[in-house]
C-alpha cells in the first residue's frame, strides 16, 4: 500500500542562518525544470508560517543550499504545485 503524504510525519530540518540555527519542518518537496523545491513550516501541522525554498547549490554539490523563492511568478507556480499535491492545504502569500 502506498503511503499518503498527508499521513507522513514531517521531517525537522535545521537551517544555519546569519541569526543562528532555525528549525523548520519539511512538509513537501517537488522538482520542476531540474530545480528542487521544498515547502517548510514552523509547525508540523495546523496554521503555520510557511516558506517555499529553492535548492540553489550547483548540480555536482553533495549539499543543498536553500534560498527563499522571491520571484512572484515562480512562487505562484510552485505554490500551486504544492497545494495540488497536498490537497486540503492552502498557501497564502
Amino acid at each position: 500500500m502506498e503511503e499518503n503524504k498527508q499521513d507522513k510525519k514531517p521531517e525537522k530540518i535545521v537551517f544555519e542562518t546569519d541569526d543562528g540555527p532555525s528549525e523548520w519542518y519539511v512538509i513537501d518537496e517537488t522538482r520542476i525544470n531540474s530545480c528542487n523545491y521544498i515547502l517548510v513550516a514552523d509547525a508540523p501541522e495546523g496554521d503555520a508560517e510557511c516558506l517555499i525554498l529553492k535548492d540553489t547549490a550547483p548540480a555536482e554539490s553533495k549539499e543543498s543550499v536553500y534560498e527563499e523563492v522571491e520571484d512572484d511568478d515562480e512562487l505562484d507556480i510552485v505554490a500551486g504545485m504544492f497545494e495540488e499535491a497536498l490537497g486540503d492545504t492552502e498557501i497564502v502569500g
